[in-house]
């Protein structure tokens, strides 16, 4: 039976404290500051209003500018209590759920992923999320492209059993290229935000980790390609690449 999914608010968290690429969100990209590409690339998705949450200035003046909305947050250590934070200030009569957590860095994702990590949800799931399957070998070993684990499931999703830095899981069979965007629902995000950095959290350095520690269900809905998410120079110039006009 498919639960209900409601009516979604897409948030997308920024700041400009990266260490890697500072001031990334307002780098340029094809005439265009990054936040602004992922910005209209969520809007052009039309599942729901979006807004950018930001504790920058800077940030805010660029959204307005484009025509779009802001929400100024305190200082957070995650992306995931600054959508928290967010959602609070746009949205205090609780109208929206589920909420998606969109990357500030994915200039390059496809509208229709969002849709798709808000489908994941339908299957009853506390939380949606997306994956690639691995065409490159090297990447199965590679600890900075996180693999998704998961058994199959009605839908066409899997049911999310793991995330690790690691090759998993051992044997033969496709390996997943886990993507950093989520759809909570509101109850869960709420939950989420609220309970401790978890020991495999901490030692994965991976946040969704939690989720599944508590007992939270994650499902992902697999999707053709991974998009490009910009933590490097290197990144950069194939982003700007990419989206040369």
């Amino acid at each position: 039976m498919r639960h209900r999914i409601g009516k979604p608010i897409v948030i997308i968290p920024a700041r400009l404290r990266a260490v890697r690429l500072p001031n990334k969100p307002l780098l340029d990209i094809a005439g265009i500051p990054m936040i602004v590409h992922v910005w209209r690339r969520a809007v052009v998705a039309n599942v729901g209003p979006v807004y950018v949450a930001t504790d920058a200035p800077e940030i805010a003046e660029l959204i307005a500018a484009a025509g779009g909305k802001a929400v100024m947050t305190g200082h957070h250590a995650s992306g995931s209590d600054r959508v928290h934070d967010a959602l609070l200030k746009a949205d205090p009569d609780a109208i929206f759920d589920p909420v998606v957590n969109l990357q500030g860095d994915l200039p390059t994702i496809e509208p229709a992923f969002i849709s798709s990590c808000i489908g994941a949800l339908g299957e009853g799931a506390d939380i949606g999320t997306l994956a690639a399957e691995i065409k490159e070998p090297s990447e199965v070993q590679d600890p900075n492209v996180v693999k998704a684990v998961g058994s199959e499931i009605p839908g066409g999703l899997l049911r999310a059993l793991y995330f690790t830095r690691a090759a998993a899981p051992h044997g033969p069979g496709p390996h997943y290229h886990h993507i950093g965007i989520y759809a909570y629902r509101r109850n869960a995000l709420a939950r989420f935000v609220s309970l401790p950095p978890s020991l495999l959290e901490k030692r994965e350095r991976l946040e969704q980790l939690r989720a599944l520690e508590a007992g939270m269900t994650i499902h992902i809905a697999v999707v053709n390609t991974v998009p490009l998410g910009v933590d490097t120079e290197a990144d950069l110039a194939k982003a700007r690449e990419m989206l040369a006009v």
